[in-house]
């Protein structure tokens, strides 16, 4: 028996490390996990650990390499975005992978707006919102006038895709969906970066900029093998739709954020999404993506955490309610809105909670319709006034019963279909590297589709 062809990859989420196996058909035939502790900035802010993960990425690699039942021959990566490695004169990191989540001080965006502005106009132009430093642009300018001493070492500075590509072939790039995912750096109108950017000379320590399906032919120890550039892992996870799916669609990833991408828009964010708190990804051809999120699973787990409380039940409870077509009937009778909103505000919610049931499973019922309003809005607001015919749903949700029965209702005149893929930016990954076609079953074969249709009103 020959050695099986695998294409490698690393997925690299903040709390989980993936490495994974594919197979010719995207069958993952091998896995590893593992989880670094973050170290801490100058700042005392947590931060990844670059240099524990780049020795974990290159052992791994290696201990793959000399298995005798593999033969690699890609290796690509999907990582979370908003982040920068900075390069010294020597290709090392000169500072610490700053995490998006760190505060910056408030005179740097007001600075920036009042220098670059207006901001509606800024951020319209760029797809992204007023973020610190999930702007990974913003990071660049915080560093050349608050850190101008550091800024002046910097070489290059790579987002962190493309840093862990760098890590195994020592070629510095930039590429397309990492640029485009919400950094202020790109002019999606120009298709190229914002004047601003040109304005500071960002441009000069940003890397040649690629498409994502590059790749660089590498001899690793003595084995030829195809390097990919890297990719935002949002926009991995929708590749395998984009290239799988025959017609238009929207698709809501959930988790602890739900994101309702739309990747078949035909114009630029208008000041009025910008309002509505819409964003721009990037597909892996440069074209934009519409989003707009919600921190919908970490609400969830608010709630469900109050629920558990008011009822005194066990915090699993909520796992094994099923839709309840008379319970939806009798709230849905003399609707009104019950819940006050701790991650997000809406202008129906009320200034309490206030739980008018005496059992778990009703006052459920009520918080899933509720939530599920508001995914709805979410997803209205990127399908721009069209019927898009075609509605995907992946991740944590989708296990949710009445979550996907109230979403059938809600969109009549949309298919609604779960996806079960854990690995979806993994395998997207995997595809941005290929040169294979999807073929029209891959979407039923490799992501367990499921339609719901619309319960039928009594």
């Amino acid at each position: 028996m020959g050695k099986k062809k695998v294409t490698a990859v690393f997925d690299i989420g903040k709390t989980n490390k993936k490495f994974f196996l594919f197979d010719e058909n995207y069958e993952e035939v091998h896995r590893e996990y593992r989880q670094f502790k973050n170290k801490v900035d100058e700042e005392n802010h947590p931060c990844e650990d670059i240099e524990e993960l780049q020795v974990w990425l290159k052992s791994v690699f290696e201990n793959t390499i000399n298995l005798n039942n593999y033969d690699v021959q890609a290796l690509n990566f999907s990582t979370y975005g908003a982040s920068f490695v900075h390069l010294d004169e020597h290709g090392d990191p000169l500072l610490p992978m700053y995490n998006y989540t760190k505060p910056i001080p408030e005179e740097v965006t007001k600075g920036f707006f009042a220098k670059y502005g207006p901001k509606e106009q800024l951020l319209a132009l760029t797809g992204s919102d007023d973020a610190g430093l999930l702007n990974s642009g913003m990071q660049l300018y915080w560093l050349k006038h608050y850190k101008p001493e550091i800024f002046k070492k910097i070489k290059v500075s790579l987002h962190l895709p493309q840093y862990i590509s760098y890590v195994f072939t020592g070629v510095p790039v930039s590429e397309y969906t990492s640029l485009g995912s919400h950094t202020l750096l790109w002019n999606y109108q120009k298709k190229d970066y914002h004047d601003w950017v040109y304005k500071e000379g960002f441009h000069k320590i940003l890397a040649p900029l690629v498409p994502s399906e590059t790749s660089i032919n590498m001899n690793y120890n003595g084995n030829r093998i195809k390097v990919g550039v890297g990719i935002h892992d949002s926009s991995a996870a929708l590749l395998p739709y984009i290239r799988g799916a025959k017609e238009k669609f929207v698709l809501v990833s959930t988790g602890t954020w739900s994101i309702a991408f739309n990747p078949f828009v035909d114009g630029n964010l208008s000041e009025q999404d910008i309002k509505n708190d819409c964003i721009n990804y990037m597909r892996i051809n440069g074209k934009p993506v519409k989003a707009s999120r919600i921190f919908l699973g970490n609400e969830y787990k608010l709630q469900i955490d109050f629920l558990n409380k008011h009822f005194g039940v066990e915090k699993d409870r909520h796992k094994k309610v099923k839709f309840d077509f008379d319970t939806f009937f009798e709230i849905n009778k003399d609707f009104v809105h019950l819940f006050r909103w701790q991650s997000f505000s809406d202008e129906n919610m009320p200034d309490k909670t206030e739980i008018p049931y005496n059992t778990f499973e009703h006052a459920y019922h009520h918080l899933m319709i509720e939530l599920t309003m508001i995914q709805v809005k979410i997803i209205k607001r990127v399908m721009d006034d069209k019927i898009i015919d075609n509605l995907y749903i992946d991740g944590g949700f989708t296990d949710n019963d009445i979550y996907v029965k109230l979403l059938a209702h809600y969109l009549k005149n949309t298919q609604v279909m779960t996806t079960d893929s854990a690995l979806g930016s993994s395998i997207g990954a995997a595809i941005a590297i290929s040169d294979q076609k999807l073929n029209s079953k891959f979407l039923s074969k490799n992501y367990a589709l499921k339609k719901h249709v619309p319960f039928v009103i009594k």
